[in-house]
């Protein structure tokens, strides 16, 4: 494998420091004929990176796998996960990491090729990706960030001029995939499973160094790093709830120990509101719906709990009781974030004790009247019921007087409140038949002007701008949407 000219690559590689039973050293299998088809030119030069020497040909050889960067060393992560609750053993089986770039601010971030192929642990796949799923995890993780989700992020998309087969042919595409970190729950899980207790404690430094570093010095730093991971978990997906967001696997080895929304299979935003959606088409018992993603979030980080458990403290009786205290406060973080986020986007800038009722008043309203989730809250934030389902509703003019006497409670005005509104209220999401129609456009036609615009409306949701308006509109198809994971 030919290495490239340096384009601002500041590639270091602290994780390869780990034992060996953490990673399988693994190059990228090169491709026929790589094109470049999206390249995210601004976060490309927060990573310190020459966006003309990326376009080269030179520079498109990297993502696609043909060349490695100055400094690279590529390797695939192992990792295990309970997968719809089934443990097993799991690991990059697609992916590879070419380093951990470090930006101008001082950041670190890892670099990783999705669809790059076949690892140790790919489990006889093929190690290949299709363009349309690595496109949508571009244009959903780039909304997620445009409405300051904590998420990975796309670099770049390349085809690969390779056909991969699933079930039919697919142009071959690869997804540069820029993270704060790919340490997993699942990756503690492997250590706990396949190695040792020093494999454990090793990791969950290396965890704390990258990722907590204020803990280093604490008396009970494992301790205190399990609470850190529980609170970025319980915050994220509060932050999913309020957008309507719907991950839709979210199996241990999907949930990121940074705190990031992390590997964008069958996800999708939800139109009507209702907390038993769900669009992937292998949750065919509902266990990851919107509904449930709160209380999945606390099954997820228990199981971290349980792998470092040996970390916790010597005793096992005493561990297990830290370990329970410490998932016991995931419940009362999550609802602190939610609650506080809901009562921005009511306008609400104090706080009173019949604010959540109030808001779990309007949210049966909506589910009741099959009401769309985004458009709901844009309505009141512009004190315009355009919302259809609405129209005449008895129940939610009742709760509009009451929320109109809640107001009332406060100091501010209309015109602060509605600015916080319009902060926290969304005019724009990527609606699922919105994102379909720019992939078929791509995928089928090669037509990626589509993309491109769809991309320039997310990129400020709350703008509120008057291109945005068609993007909110409803399918015309009342067919039940139906994503799936695209591996």
């Amino acid at each position: 494998m030919k290495e490239q000219m340096k384009t601002g690559w500041q590639l270091e590689h602290s994780y390869a420091q780990l034992p060996e039973l953490f990673f399988a050293k693994t190059d990228p299998t090169p491709v026929k004929d790589a094109a470049l088809i999206r390249l995210n030119t601004s976060l490309a030069r927060e990573l310190g990176l020459d966006v003309e020497g990326l376009k080269s040909d030179a520079g498109v050889d990297v993502f696609a796998g043909n060349a490695l960067p100055e400094g690279a060393y590529p390797i695939a992560q192992a990792y295990a996960g309970h997968q719809f609750a089934n443990f097993t053993k799991l690991g990059d089986g697609r992916a590879i990491l070419l380093g951990e770039q470090m930006t101008p601010n001082g950041d670190r971030l890892d670099i990783q090729l999705k669809g790059s192929g076949r690892t140790p642990y790919s489990r006889g796949g093929d190690g290949r990706a299709a363009l349309g799923p690595m496109l949508r995890e571009y244009i959903i993780s780039e909304a997620m960030h445009a409405l300051g989700i904590p998420t990975t992020r796309g670099l770049a998309v390349v085809t690969t001029g390779e056909d991969i087969f699933r079930g039919i042919d697919f142009p071959g595409a690869i997804l540069t995939r820029v993270a704060k970190s790919h340490l997993r729950v699942g990756t503690f899980q492997y250590a706990a499973n396949w190695g040792t207790v020093s494999d454990v404690k090793q990791l969950a430094d290396y965890a704390i160094k990258r990722h907590d570093p204020e803990l280093l010095d604490r008396d009970t730093p494992y301790v205190d790093f399990l609470k850190a991971v529980i609170k970025r978990q319980a915050r994220l997906v509060a932050q999913w709830q309020l957008v309507g967001f719907i991950h839709g696997v979210m199996n241990t080895d999907n949930v990121s120990i940074a705190g990031e929304t992390i590997d964008y299979g069958p996800c999708a935003f939800m139109d009507t509101y209702d907390p038993k959606t769900v669009f992937s088409s292998i949750d065919r018992q509902g266990r990851y719906a919107y509904g449930n993603q709160p209380y999945i979030g606390a099954w997820n980080v228990a199981r971290l709990a349980e792998s470092i458990l040996p970390l916790l403290a010597d005793d096992e009786k005493e561990a297990l009781e830290i370990a329970q205290s410490a998932i016991s406060e995931y419940n009362t973080i999550y609802h602190e974030a939610w609650l506080s986020g809901m009562r921005k986007k009511i306008g609400l800038c104090n706080e009173e004790t019949e604010d959540a009722a109030l808001v779990q008043d309007l949210l049966a309203i909506m589910e009741e009247s099959q009401a769309d989730y985004t458009n709901t809250f844009r309505s009141l934030t512009f004190a315009e019921v355009d919302e259809m389902a609405l129209l005449g509703n008895r129940k939610f003019a009742a709760w509009k007087e009451r929320w109109h006497k809640r107001l009332e409670k406060q100091q501010a005005d209309w015109t602060s409140v509605q600015n916080m509104m319009k902060q926290h209220n969304p005019a724009i999401i990527p609606r699922n038949h919105r994102v379909e129609e720019v992939l078929n456009a791509a995928v089928d036609g090669g037509n990626y002007q589509p993309l491109t615009h769809l991309l320039r409306v997310l990129s400020d949701p709350y703008a509120h701008a008057e291109e945005q308006k068609p993007y909110t509109t409803f399918p015309k198809t009342t067919e039940p949407f139906v994503t799936y994971c695209g591996t």
